[in-house]
């Protein structure tokens, strides 16, 4: 029988786990409080950094639905719920494990999917939300301008050619 304690840990890390977009697990054997401190800032509003008991993590992910990430489990386990740019968050970690190598990316999960260390590195790679948007948009807007100047293009060009053709018949008629 599960004490109170245990119980609400476990109803609270499968929330965490239900209403966030990404979870990431960490081993973060070696790391000093001030550096878990400044991985947490590094990872800002859009993520917690929890170290949690395997048992009780492994239970509330399954709860949450979520069973792929069950092998990972062991040692010493932290896990930074993402709820919002997965892609910055990853950029954190990535960063922050290069500057501290105790700190290991083991796996995560985005959108009920599952990402090996190798995913989440290829994730991090990947430009913001809001940079690959305004390309976008950039592209968008570059079609819509050439579009524009061919649709300008046609009107001028058969005024020209009314013209010359209006000179044409003018000499024509003239020398006549």
């Amino acid at each position: 029988m599960p004490t109170p304690n245990k119980a609400a840990a476990v109803a609270e890390l499968t929330d965490a786990f239900q209403s966030s977009n990404a979870a990431v697990l960490t081993e973060y054997r070696g790391l000093t409080v001030a550096q878990l401190k400044t991985l947490r800032r590094s990872l800002g509003e859009n993520a917690q950094y929890a170290v949690v008991k395997n048992t009780l993590t492994k239970i509330a992910a399954n709860q949450a639905g979520i069973t792929a990430l069950d092998e990972h489990f062991a040692g010493p386990t932290a896990v930074a719920f993402i709820t919002g740019d997965p892609v910055e968050s990853a950029k954190s970690l990535r960063d922050f494990a290069k500057e501290n190598p105790n700190l290991i990316i083991k796996a995560g999960v985005l959108d009920g999917k599952a990402l090996s260390a190798d995913d989440i590195k290829k994730l991090a790679d990947l430009e913001s939300r809001e940079v690959l948007l305004s390309k976008l948009a950039g592209a968008f807007k570059g079609k819509q301008s050439q579009a524009a100047s061919l649709f300008q293009a046609l009107p001028s060009k058969f005024v020209r050619t009314a013209e010359a053709l209006r000179v044409k018949l003018a000499e024509q008629g003239g020398a006549e």
